[in-house]
């Protein structure tokens, strides 16, 4: 055979042309193409490299590895009920070394292709008839054998893999025996120290004796445990018993096959994920659920019972509905019940009245003290709780600010009083915060006794005051009602006396009773968050002795009881009832007005306050959820102006007023959002907030630390500090006026009759007018009135007095108007010339 390329080669060998060019590589040739040409030579270096391979396959037996991973579910019985799940992972890998089938079925086929190459090297010159037929033939033996060693091979392996699978499987079977016979041990162990637990010593000691009998008369039985298991010979077999029994059947589990139908407790809000969570259902299930109802809401928001209903039904499960005043109620009934006798109380009076007319004062000289020199602006910005002894008995007094800003700590002392005291100046007479004092004692059902301040002075006039309240439905007892009125001085004291003579007869008629044995409960009166002692409430016991160690929760804040002192500052112990105090050891403010109540461990505590913090959040967080009816009434709604502030005073009855009063001001265009608020300094964390929020910072009787002033004067935020809320109140509503849009107002300047029409080439239209009111001015906008009804606005194009263009025209006199851009002005019309300015608007 002559010189052929590499693809006639492989077309006579029957051999792919990659396989071929690999093996000439192998070989030493460099041919990189089927179009290459292959000499003699080549062929028989070819042929020898072949022959050689074919050698070196022969002595070297080919491995067959099979692998097996197997993974198997085990639950192991653990001892707190719930079984343990345990994931058990086999793996095998086998190995055979012989000679497989499929191997010498290769050799074969390269045997056959070297011959083949050999003779086509050899017997080149022979016909190509006899060449085709002998590689034909070549080819058919070998596909015949190939297939028959083929199948051969397949079975064998298949067996190998069978082999490989029972041998995991034993493996398996070896590992769960194994974590059988630990949990059998483990349960073994357990029962063996409950029983050994229970044993007598008496009955040890019998069986130790029976043991050793045994023992010597079997020399060859085995020996029985003794000590503290030697009771167990019987309890052991059956224990392990037990425990194959448990073991064989612990991995049995059967898939519930009914539905099952859960009771789910639905407040007066719940979020969705903890519908989801109760209904044992995915939370995109509920969402999906509450889509179809239309309203759309996250995982995070609330919804109301109604829509829960809804949904709770739709899953098919049963509702409880839950009320928040039921809880209440039952708290109220487990841990405020009081057995013991009723006994006389002091009375708590509250001392209501107008702003300046001398509340405080007169409780000044009642106590011989001077509070009032203390206070911002000589008013009274905090509650506070005082108890007096005085020569007609004791007296727990409650001084309330007279302040507008602080109705609601009024609304607050009006409801923990029995007596309230009406101080009105006899020179003022009735003024507002009086006729509100009067309106929150009726609500709180208390009566009144009026005591009519500053005598002393000139003007001074009980008859005015007494005819004003009268007018306010508090008739005088001397005019057939049932209300004290005492004249009184707080500067020389005169008339205290008869005051507190009078409140003290009421207070006999009133029968006031409480019981002082257990567990104490009362109000808030104030709280403050005072540096280097945290958290100070000012409490007033109203039922009960609340004892220093006493577990209380006020709202939702609670706490252990470290220190109690009196209104004096004095460390006591107890406190019954009609007692103000102030507590240390709470977590933190509650706020003025919130009850608490002594519970018997911290754990009810917790309980409570959580409680009380998840309804205020889900109160805060019910906002109604998106839905398509408010998206749309939401569009064309006018954008609000928002003054974002951030407050932070030294009492959390103050802080309340501030915020309230606050939240009062703006309309319907500018509003102030108080973005944070809270009791204490100002730290860096409130400036952060006024910082994200572009807010503006108040300090009400407080001031920024360190961290927080480099903070403020880096960032250029306005921090601002008052000690008294009028002009804190004062600033803010300055604030929002000056972000009111100017009104624009009108004012008509001229008005011009029109007697006559003309019309002229240049400027059309041309009225001949008389002025009947005001100055016409050429530059000012107009009106063309008909019938006093308005048909055209605009300017005026020109303004002439007989031919003369001037810029204005008086008041009687006539002259030419022509209005731009309009040429229907008809004789009886009126020509109203009018000028436009903005005014600042104020709240």
């Amino acid at each position: 055979m002559a010189n052929v390329t590499v693809s006639q080669l492989a077309e006579t060998i029957d051999t792919p042309v990659d396989r071929l060019l690999q093996q000439m590589q192998e070989a030493g040739l460099s041919k990189n193409s089927a179009d290459d040409v292959v000499s003699e030579e080549e062929k028989r270096t070819l042929l020898a490299h072949i022959k050689m391979t074919h050698g070196e396959s022969e002595s070297a037996p080919k491995k067959i590895t099979l692998k097996r991973r197997t993974i198997s579910t085990l639950k192991k019985a653990g001892g707190g009920g719930r079984g343990r799940t345990v994931n058990v992972e086999v793996r095998k890998k086998r190995t055979y070394v012989r000679k497989t089938t499929t191997e010498a079925t290769d050799n074969l086929i390269e045997e056959k292709v070297a011959e083949a190459v050999f003779e086509s090297v050899a017997e080149s010159e022979a016909p190509v008839f006899d060449e085709e037929a002998h590689r034909n033939a070549v080819i058919a033996e070998m596909e015949a054998e190939a297939n028959k060693r083929h199948s051969d091979a397949a079975k064998k392996v298949e067996e190998a893999a069978q082999e490989a699978k029972l041998a995991a499987e034993a493996e398996a079977a070896a590992v769960k025996k194994k974590t059988d016979e630990a949990a059998a041990k483990k349960a073994k162990e357990s029962t063996e120290s409950k029983v050994s637990s229970r044993k007598d010593k008496r009955d040890r000691h019998d069986l130790d004796e029976r043991d050793t009998k045994d023992k010597k008369s079997k020399p060859g039985a085995r020996k029985r445990p003794q000590g503290r298991g030697g009771r167990l010979g019987l309890s052991k077999a059956r224990s392990r018993r037990n425990v194959r029994a448990h073991s064989s059947s612990e991995h049995q589990f059967t898939a519930p096959t009914e539905e099952i139908i859960r009771e789910i407790e639905v407040g007066e809000t719940i979020t969705v994920s903890q519908l989801s969570q109760k209904m044992a259902v995915k939370a995109t299930d509920v969402i999906r659920s509450l889509m179809s109802l239309g309203v759309m809401a996250n995982i995070n928001q609330t919804v109301d019972q109604d829509t829960a209903t809804l949904v709770i039904e739709e899953f098919g499960h049963a509702i409880k509905l839950v009320h928040s005043g039921d809880l209440e109620k039952s708290i109220v009934e487990e841990e405020m019940a009081l057995e013991g006798e009723m006994q006389p109380r002091a009375p708590v009076v509250t001392v209501m009245g107008h702003v300046d007319h001398g509340k405080t004062s007169l409780l000044d000289y009642i106590r011989s003290a001077n509070v009032v020199d203390g206070e911002a602006g000589g008013i009274t910005q905090h509650i506070g709780a005082y108890r007096v002894s005085t020569s007609h008995g004791e007296i727990c007094f409650i001084d309330t600010p007279g302040h507008a800003a602080f109705t609601a700590m009024r609304q607050r002392g009006a409801n923990a009083t029995d007596v309230v005291i009406l101080v009105v100046a006899a020179d003022d007479g009735v003024m507002p915060q009086t006729e509100e004092a009067i309106k929150h004692a009726k609500a709180a059902g208390a009566p009144i006794v009026v005591a009519v301040n500053k005598m002393d002075k000139e003007g001074a006039d009980i008859e005015k005051v007494k005819s004003e309240l009268a007018a306010k439905d508090v008739i005088p007892d001397g005019w057939g009602g049932d209300t004290q009125f005492v004249p009184v001085s707080a500067i020389t004291g005169d008339g205290v006396s008869d005051l507190l003579e009078a409140v003290l007869l009421q207070a006999e008629l009133l029968e006031l009773g409480a019981v002082a044995k257990g567990a104490a409960h009362g109000i808030v009166i104030e709280s403050e968050l005072e540096k280097g002692r945290g958290p100070v409430a000012t409490l007033l016991v109203q039922n009960g002795t609340l004892e220093q160690g006493d577990v209380v929760v006020a709202g939702d804040q609670f706490g252990r009881v470290r220190a109690v002192r009196d209104d004096q500052g004095t460390s006591i112990k107890t406190a019954g009832p009609s007692t103000p105090v102030s507590v240390l050891g709470l977590n933190g403010t509650p706020g003025a007005g919130e009850s608490f109540v002594v519970v018997k461990d911290e754990k009810r505590a917790r309980e409570i306050a959580q409680f009380r913090k998840d309804k205020a959040n889900e109160v805060r967080l019910a906002t109604p959820a998106a839905s398509l009816d408010n998206l749309l009434a939401s569009f064309g709604s006018s954008e609000i102006d928002f003054l974002n502030i951030v407050v932070k005073a030294d009492v959390r009855g103050s802080l309340e007023a501030i915020v309230t009063e606050l939240q009062a001001l703006g309309n319907d265009e500018v509003k102030v959002n108080v973005v944070h608020s809270g009791v204490g300094g100002i730290a860096e964390t409130d400036v952060n907030f006024a910082l994200t929020s572009g807010a503006v910072i108040f300090g009400f009787n407080v001031r920024a630390d360190t961290s927080a002033r480099r903070l403020v004067e880096a960032e250029g935020l306005d921090l601002r500090y008052y000690k008294v809320i009028y002009d804190l109140v004062d600033d803010v509503r300055d604030a929002l006026s000056g972000m009111l849009s100017p009104e624009v107002r009108e004012e008509i300047v001229g008005i011009a009759l029109v007697k006559d029409v003309f019309q002229s080439k240049k400027l059309g239209s041309i009225a001949g007018c008389m002025i009947t009111e005001g100055t016409v001015h050429r530059d000012k906008k107009i009106r063309v009135l008909r019938d006093d009804i308005v048909i055209y606005e605009g300017e005026l194009e020109s303004l002439r007095h007989f031919k003369e263009e001037v810029n204005s025209a008086r008041n009687g006199t006539e002259c030419g108007i022509g209005v731009k851009n309009y040429n229907d002005v008809k004789v009886g019309d009126q020509i109203e010339v009018f000028e436009s300015r903005e005014v600042a608007r104020a709240l």
